[in-house]
Formats: structure tokens, sequence, C-alpha cells
């Protein structure tokens, strides 16, 4: 009986553990249709640290660029990723990786704004054959440009308030949002309407300030090194994932608490590089490979798919 029962636990929490699966944003900055000395080899060195299971992915520029990624990248280094419909809109653009053994692509619905498209991706979970939707949002730079971010929250409100309130979604991508009190962020957790968002790390303040340190994500460097990126250190929250209620309460997929990350900030880069020695959560490896290859961090969390 002994023998039966501690067998029974150890597959149950081998079955648990599998149930856990991470979910990543980035923004790679203006990605480039072909493999380089410059970029690539960096992306390989930070996924071959951590494969997420799903990745959207911010600033991609063509179907190309897409298909290099998964390909020169991601296969590269942890076979089994797959990539969705890219649709090439204005600017640039939004796309979604995702492991086939565990997830099955379903759609790419454009909302449209008068800046960048905002992506609706759905994805089913193979184990249960529920559906996860995931929006990736690039909203408009700079901080005079606040009533353009507002107005995109807007188009994406519309599809979410129309969802159920057991919807499963998230909301990730790069805001360029400077703080809780920015109208963009309010009308994203404005609970009106069914369709709102919930920050899992309930930041309120001006993120821009030294106490918001650990979650700054933008940007990497403090000087320009020729590939178009921002420059200044550390001292910008705009890469996040925020979540509906259902997938923050306790449900069929649920929000992992302490497992939101902004990948390699250890809280002592504030308006620094960050591969500036000591990083005390990464290697010297990797901080390098984060410096080089976006202006953006990496944000992944853990999910739990029952």
């Amino acid at each position: 009986f002994l023998k039966i029962l501690i067998t029974s636990l150890m597959f149950i929490s081998i079955a648990s553990a599998q149930g856990q699966h991470t979910i990543m944003t980035y923004n790679v900055l203006n990605l480039v249709l072909t493999d380089t000395l410059e970029r690539n080899p960096h992306f390989r060195t930070i996924f071959s640290n951590i494969q997420p299971d799903i990745l959207v992915c911010q600033e991609m520029t063509s179907q190309t660029g897409v298909n290099g990624f998964l390909v020169r990248v991601l296969n590269r280094v942890s076979s089994g990723y797959a990539a969705g419909t890219f649709l090439n809109g204005f600017d640039t653009d939004n796309a979604i990786y995702y492991k086939t053994s565990l997830f099955t692509f379903l759609s790419n619905t454009p909302i449209q704004t008068a800046l960048r498209d905002i992506n609706e991706f759905k994805l089913k979970y193979n184990s249960t054959g529920d559906t996860l939707i995931i929006y990736s949002v690039h909203l408009k730079a700079n901080e005079e440009d606040s009533l353009l971010r507002a107005a995109e929250v807007d188009s994406l409100r519309k599809i979410t308030n129309i969802l159920s309130t057991n919807s499963n979604f998230i909301v990730v991508g790069d805001f360029n949002i400077y703080d809780s009190y920015e109208t963009a962020f309010k009308k994203l957790l404005n609970q009106s309407q069914p369709g709102y968002f919930v920050d899992p790390l309930n930041l309120i303040g001006d993120w821009g300030l030294g106490s918001f340190a650990p979650y700054h994500t933008q940007a990497t460097r403090t000087r320009d090194i020729g590939d178009g990126g921002s420059t200044g250190g550390l001292d910008d929250r705009f890469d996040m994932m925020l979540m509906s209620q259902a997938i923050i309460n306790s449900g069929d997929r649920t929000y992992i608490p302490g497992t939101y990350t902004e990948y390699g900030n250890d809280g002592n880069h504030f308006n620094d590089s960050i591969n500036k020695p000591p990083n005390g959560v990464v290697s010297q490896q990797i901080a390098d490979a984060l410096y080089y290859a976006s202006d953006h961090l990496p944000v992944y969390a853990s999910f739990s798919f029952d």
C-alpha cells in the first residue's frame, strides 16, 4: 500500500509540474530578415537558457523575419516550435511562437487602431481543448503621446468587453506607459465593464523612479550601439503582462504568483546597462546577450493549466 501511495503521489507531482507553462513577451527591436553575426547568436544564448512554451514578439518586420527567427533561433536551441500566422500591418508587427506538443494555433485577428495593429492570438491547449487568448500590443511611444495610447487601449477594450466574464485572456507587449496614473493604464484596469485586465504586480506610482528598478525593462544600454535601439539605461517599465480576472483567480488557467520575471533585471542597474558587472540574476554571458540582442528585456510568467 505504501509503495502504491508513494508512486501515486509522484505521478500527481509530475502531472502537476507538466501543467505549468511559461508565456514570454519580448520586443526584439526591428528584427532583421536573416541570420547575422551581430544579433541572432545573442538571441540563441538567451533562449538556450530559457525556452518559453509561448513566445510573443513585438517589432517583427516581415514574414521572412518571423521564419528566420523560428529556424535560426528558437528551433536551433529547442526543437518543436512553430509560428502562428503573421499579418503584416502598419509599421512593425506582432508574432507568436508556441510549442506544438502543448498548443495548437487557431487564429490571428488584427485590431486596427490609428497606429500599429493590436493582434488577438487564439491558441488551443492540446490536453484539454480549451482556448487561450493573448493580445499583443506595441502602443505609441513618447511620453507626450499618452492620448494616442489611450485611444489604442479603447480599441482593445471594445473587444475584451464583449468576452464572457470567465474568459482566459492576457495582454502582453511594449505598452510605452510611464506610470500607473496614465489614462491608457487606467483604461486597461477599469472594472466598470467585464473586459478589464489585472496587473499581477499591482505597481502604483511613477515607474521611472529608482524605487521601481527591479521592474524596469527598457533600455538595456546607456549608449548607442548602432542598431537603432533606445539608450539611457534601465528606467522604464514598458514591457508588461496583464491578465483577465479569470486567470488571476483559481481556475483552469491560473497565474502562478511569484513567477512574473523581468529577465536579467537584478534591481541593481537603474539608469545603467544590463551587462555592467556584476549581474545578480544571470551570468555575464546572458547579460551581454540581453544587451546586444535588443533594447528591451523579455518578460515571462508561469501559468497553471488545469
